[in-house]
């Protein structure tokens, strides 16, 4: 899959679902041993590397906090008002368990 796969908004749904499944059987089947596992992969300009599951699965966090604000910035920028995405305040809402 190319890095920025231009999807529209029907196929976009339908790859979070999968990936949302994928996602959930891969953390079920994590324990504390496997966190320090490697994983070899080569990135999007092929250079190959190895990170442990833990580091992976903290880039993904982190990561993905980034760009929500790139897109809070971006929507400043063009005079919008961002989504609220505090993740406390979602979890004391009720938004996310």
């Amino acid at each position: 899959m190319p890095v920025w796969p231009d999807f529209d908004l029907e196929t976009c749904a339908a790859e979070l679902t999968d990936l949302q499944g994928e996602w959930m059987r891969c953390l079920e089947d994590l324990d504390g041993e496997s966190l320090y596992d490697g994983v070899a992969y080569r990135n999007s300009k092929g250079e190959f590397w190895t990170s442990t599951v833990a580091d992976i699965l903290s880039h993904v966090v982190l990561h993905a906090s980034y760009h929500r604000g790139q897109i809070a910035t971006a929507i400043r920028e063009a005079d919008g008002t961002p989504a609220y995405t505090d993740f406390i305040h979602a979890v004391r809402s009720g938004l996310i368990e």
